[in-house]
């Protein structure tokens, strides 16, 4: 039945992975487009779906708010069913229609992308996920992991630990296991955590789960026998709700498990329900209905009848962060309609200036009807994430909590990593490190 089932799965994200989207279909040559990658079909679907639905949402407010200066958005989706190759196949079919820039929705395909992008010019933004050494601009010049990375992610993980121990020298003799999901993105996060491991003298116990993740009992049967003291969880879609059910069928405690920002949405927890009470996971973004922006998209896009989903997943965890990657996205043509011209459709590397001349202060926070959710971000030509906060929320049994602190990752320790893998790259690939000519053009 297993096998059954496996082959259903492929077979529809076979099926999905050629359906496009209507609404590109009257791109004009006036409107700014933009490809929006999308699974709403596979193993993925139940994450993938609000991550799509909170993108296409906010594209559709700024085309009924007026447009970015004027200027209306074209959008054209193309499922990828979270494959590799069929995210290749999908930038390969809609970069022709003057793509600007593209959000992959996986650490697979933008590993398959880097190569890609600077011969056609189309920046990538992946806001919280891709290479953790494309931060550094000076050899990425056209990825943007935006607000943070699988290492900025790690290290304030294992900072929040340390608070938990009351320092984080009391870390040392401690036993933390990661449960990942055995593919680039699960792989990210292991040389930041050796790094810290060596730092402070935690064992580090690395535990690989096969995609799509719903059979972890040889995982979890390890993890009653080596008893960590905290178990981190870096999983994505399904992987995510069997490593909480395994966890209360061995007795982990849920109080000592933590997701990354992939593994702390609405659908990892709600089949869960109250056995998940005391799982936390890191916050990328808020969730809820209560800001400015959320309530007006409720009333010019979900009220006029157009919204892209229900109306209730409105505000959730997933569906925010694809509505805050879709805004940078938007904020990246405005900042470049400033130094090219407003009021006029941006080429790819006037984009790829605008995201690398990003300023969303807290001023602009406020106009965006973001106040007080999120932190500043600016970018430059050495830095292209812009901001590494984040925050932890609680599963409460029945919601997420959000705690006070922010959390920056410790430039100390991240940036090192990032300039040494970012070094290697560029004499892998034979790439000339940036200059500051090319920084000022």
């Amino acid at each position: 039945m297993k096998r059954k089932a496996f082959a259903l799965v492929a077979a529809l994200a076979a099926f999905g992975a050629g359906t496009l989207s209507a609404p590109a279909a009257a791109q004009q040559a006036n409107e700014q487009f933009f490809p929006l990658l999308v699974y709403r079909t596979g193993a993925y679907a139940p994450n993938g779906t609000p991550w799509a639905n909170g993108k296409q949402d906010y594209v559709k407010y700024i085309n009924a708010t007026g447009g970015i200066n004027g200027v209306k958005i074209a959008w054209e989706e193309c499922e990828t069913g979270y494959a590799t190759d069929k995210g290749v196949e999908c930038y390969e079919r809609l970069k022709s229609k003057k793509s600007t820039v593209i959000d992959p929705q996986a650490t697979g395909i933008t590993f398959a992308l880097t190569d890609k992008a600077p011969v056609d010019k189309i920046p990538l933004i992946t806001l919280g996920y891709g290479l953790a050494a494309s931060q550094d601009g000076g050899v990425f010049k056209w990825n943007f992991p935006l607000m943070g990375s699988y290492w900025t992610a790690a290290d304030i993980l294992i900072q929040h630990l340390g608070k938990k121990e009351g320092g984080l020298d009391k870390l040392k003799g401690k036993k933390i296991a990661l449960v990942y999901h055995d593919s680039p993105f699960g792989k990210e996060p292991i040389p930041l955590l050796q790094k810290r491991a060596q730092m402070h003298g935690f064992e580090l116990v690395l535990l690989p789960v096969t995609a799509p993740g719903v059979e972890q009992k040889a995982t979890w049967l390890q993890v009653r026998q080596q008893r960590p003291d905290y178990t981190l969880l870096w999983g994505w879609g399904v992987m995510n709700s069997t490593a909480l059910k395994e966890a209360v069928a061995t007795g982990y405690p849920r109080e000592k498990l933590f997701g990354v920002w992939w593994s702390g949405a609405e659908p990892d927890v709600k089949d869960v329900g109250a056995n998940a009470k005391g799982y936390s996971a890191l916050a990328l973004n808020p969730h809820g209905t209560d800001s400015p922006l959320i309530k007006d998209i409720l009333k010019k896009v979900h009220d006029a009848g157009n919204g892209s989903g229900p109306r209730d997943e409105v505000g959730s965890v997933l569906y925010m962060r694809g509505l805050l990657i879709q805004m940078l996205a938007t904020e990246a043509v405005r900042t470049a309609q400033e130094k090219f011209g407003k009021g006029k459709v941006m080429t790819g590397e006037q984009v790829r200036w605008g995201l690398e001349n990003l300023n969303v202060d807290e001023k602009r926070i406020g106009e965006l009807g973001l106040a007080g959710l999120i932190r500043p971000i600016k970018t430059s030509c050495t830095d292209h994430m812009g901001s590494s906060a984040a925050r932890i929320h609680s599963w409460d049994g029945t919601t997420w909590k959000m705690q006070a602190d922010w959390y920056e990752a410790d430039k100390s320790v991240v940036d090192p990593l990032v300039k040494e893998a970012a070094d290697k790259y560029a004499t892998d690939k034979q790439i000339k490190r940036r200059d500051a000519s090319d920084c000022a053009a």
